[in-house]
């Protein structure tokens, strides 16, 4: 029973956030990032790209580390670790490149633009002229 909160990304800059639920999420677990997905599993057509994550408790994901297991690497720069100078190495705790039932949000590039969502606006205004 996996649940997802996915963050996608188009080439424009747009992002949205998409949760996924059970078997809605079946088809992402296994992935490793980097891999391409079908964008129908978040109702748009085109690819997804996984490029990231988090587990539940905010560890990163990271794409040299195999497994989908946490581990305590040692690091000199990249993702999971901040604020380095030069010749630091710190031993951090990471989550490996493939998606499991552990991992909380996923981040993703879409390939195309996203749609654009009209605001909620629009109908309030015309209750006002009807009163009119």
């Amino acid at each position: 029973m996996a649940n997802f909160k996915l963050t996608i990304s188009d080439i424009k800059g747009k992002s949205l956030s998409k949760e996924l639920k059970d078997s809605d999420a079946n088809p992402l677990l296994g992935l490793e990032l980097g891999n391409e997905t079908d964008a129908a599993v978040v109702g748009l057509s085109g690819k997804l790209k996984l490029t990231g994550g988090s587990d539940k408790s905010g560890v990163p994901m990271r794409d040299d580390v195999h497994g989908s297991a946490r581990k305590r690497v040692l690091l000199s720069k990249g993702v999971g670790l901040q604020d380095a100078e030069h010749g630091d190495r710190v031993r951090k705790l990471i989550r490996g490149n493939i998606i499991s039932e552990e991992i909380y949000q996923i981040n993703c590039k879409f390939d195309g633009e996203l749609p654009v969502e009209t605001p909620a606006e629009e109908p309030a205004a015309e209750t006002e002229d009807k009163k009119e």
